[in-house]
């Protein structure tokens, strides 16, 4: 296997013999099997296009298609596989209605692939696929097509969510298909391909807003909320990921039935939503990260729902008590399809739940733009007069590999005369730090989830024109700790606004080959993380 699409991979260089995710070879090549089946219908869908033909099937499979190749979503190889048959019966399909209206579907390279149904026969032609370094004629060329790929996954998780919402634009989905048909050209040079990445940065922000709108149209604009970190006594239900539609239903389907529902890692955010705050039964926030859930997980007394990315396998202690959604699956986990959670319901009403009440800390959350623009004039104010000195945007994904301690240690050193904006599950590291106030004002704001990036650009951008000054002008620096791919759409995103100065960590990553790594060095000023003090006196200095 050949997998270094994530932050921790092994060694900083890739996944060879086996996933530090978990994933093993087989799951991992034809996880590459399936990018490859969607190359090939990306060429016919983009041939449809010529015709007239745009179908909303095909748009939604490609990005749940995607979506289980990110990490952390998918490891059941028969779930791969059927997305893998689903995605060529689709562009068959495809192929008789172009021809119908008198065009020319594609039939070369992956187009015309037809997987063998045998699995043995098919794991060897997933082999024979596999993006693999030592076959690329180009370093830096492999690398941006990595790079594309892997934004293309982030990308897709995003419009995932926002499609299921009611919010999609045909750009989006025109570019996914344009970028998977690309993958297989030999012609674009090393322009093209830089181009092309910046195009996603760019893709990526329109999809960011479809999903930020979807969230607020469908369950109101978040409020800045307290969330107990303590427990209830009585049955309970955990939920984790990031999909709100999910947990919408399930707090319906469980209203008036004697049981608290729980929020894990990314869901916390959840609870500053005026639609998912008006249930009694919904209460509090359970662990912390994504990555700690195999300690924290063993001692929740009930159901465990896994919405999205950030599943790690299952130990034996709770397997049987965690249920999957969408594209996420893992073999032996039993997987809900649609919103029937009565199987879910059934047996958190058969345990027993947490004995007793626990009244531990509050966090807050909810501070999305809109909430942070209304005072606007507050804000401004306090840079004119000096009380608000800086602003800090730490945040993004995280991980179990050490180092991310950087992230505490930055945020407790910050002066108590700035403001650290905060998003993602990178902020487990200390969203119940109490770092005090400037004013009534929070000096940690929680923005929300990962894909909430989209709230901090868009402060970001108003104060840059409420001071009439470039956003790189602005006293602000982003300290961005990344994972996964849904990460790598947002750095991309934010080179895209021409925002330079990030620090990143705690590694760079491993799929930038050292010319493409220089590049976004010498034109973005991009940095690696180095130790908090240092990093912190660089940034007030500038």
């Amino acid at each position: 296997m050949f997998c270094n699409q994530c932050e921790q991979t092994a060694k900083g260089v890739a996944c060879t013999k086996i996933g530090v995710c978990g994933k093993d070879h087989e799951t991992d090549v034809l996880q590459d099997l399936l990018i490859y089946a969607l190359q090939g219908l990306g060429k016919v869908a983009q041939a449809g296009r010529q015709v007239g033909i745009d179908e909303k099937n095909v748009n939604f499979f490609t990005c749940e298609a995607l979506f289980a190749t990110l990490t952390n979503v998918n490891f059941d190889q028969e779930a791969i596989k059927n997305y893998i048959f689903k995605a060529i019966e689709l562009r068959e399909q495809l192929k008789e209605k172009i021809k119908a209206k008198g065009g020319e579907a594609p039939e070369d390279g992956s187009a015309g692939f037809n997987p063998p149904k045998e699995h043995e026969a098919l794991l060897k032609a997933a082999e024979q696929i596999e993006p693999r370094p030592e076959t690329a004629k180009d370093p830096d060329i492999f690398s941006l097509k990595l790079t594309t790929i892997y934004s293309l996954k982030g990308i897709a998780a995003y419009q995932y969510h926002a499609t299921k919402l009611g919010e999609e634009d045909p750009m989006v989905y025109e570019y996914m298909h344009r970028a998977l048909a690309t993958l297989e050209s030999n012609e674009l040079g090393l322009e093209d391909w830089v181009n092309m990445v910046l195009e996603l940065g760019k893709v990526n922000l329109k999809v960011m807003e479809l999903l930020d709108r979807a969230n607020h149209k469908n369950f109101g604009v978040p409020k800045p909320t307290e969330v107990p970190l303590g427990h209830k006594a009585g049955k309970a239900i955990l939920v984790s990921g990031h999909d709100l539609e999910d947990l919408y239903e399930l707090l319906k389907q469980t209203e008036g039935k004697g049981i608290y529902v729980y929020t894990h890692g990314e869901m916390l955010p959840a609870h500053g939503y005026p639609e998912l705050k008006k249930f009694e039964h919904f209460y509090g926030h359970y662990g912390t990260a994504w990555q700690n859930q195999q300690k924290e997980f063993p001692e929740f007394p009930g159901p465990i729902v896994m919405t999205t990315n950030c599943l790690m396998p299952p130990k034996e202690a709770y397997k049987d008590r965690v249920f999957t959604l969408g594209p996420v699956a893992f073999p032996g986990v039993k997987h809900i399809s649609g919103h029937d959670f009565s199987e879910v319901i059934e047996m958190a009403q058969n345990m027993e739940g947490f004995k007793e009440d626990s009244n531990g800390r509050k966090v807050l959350t909810g501070f999305a733009h809109e909430t942070v623009l209304s005072v606007a004039d507050k804000v401004i104010e306090g840079v004119k007069s000096g009380a608000i000195k800086h602003f800090f945007l730490v945040g993004g994904c995280d991980g179990a590999k050490p180092g991310r301690n950087y992230y505490t240690r930055f945020v407790e050193l910050t002066p108590k005369d700035t403001i650290v904006l905060t998003l993602g599950c990178g902020k487990f590291r200390f969203f119940d730090k109490d770092l005090g106030t400037i004013g009534d004002l929070p000096r940690l704001l929680d923005m929300g989830q990962c894909n909430d990036a989209y709230s901090a650009i868009q402060v970001a951008l108003a104060l840059a024109k409420a001071f009439n000054v470039d956003v790189n002008e602005l006293p602000l620096s982003l300290i961005v700790s990344w994972y996964e791919q849904k990460a790598v759409a947002i750095l991309l995103t934010l080179l895209y606004l021409g925002i330079k100065n990030i620090y990143l960590g705690p590694t760079l990553p491993a799929f930038l080959s050292p010319n493409v790594l220089k590049f976004l060095a010498d034109k973005y000023d991009i940095k690696p993380i180095s130790d908090p003090e240092t990093d912190l006196k660089a940034c007030l200095k500038g």
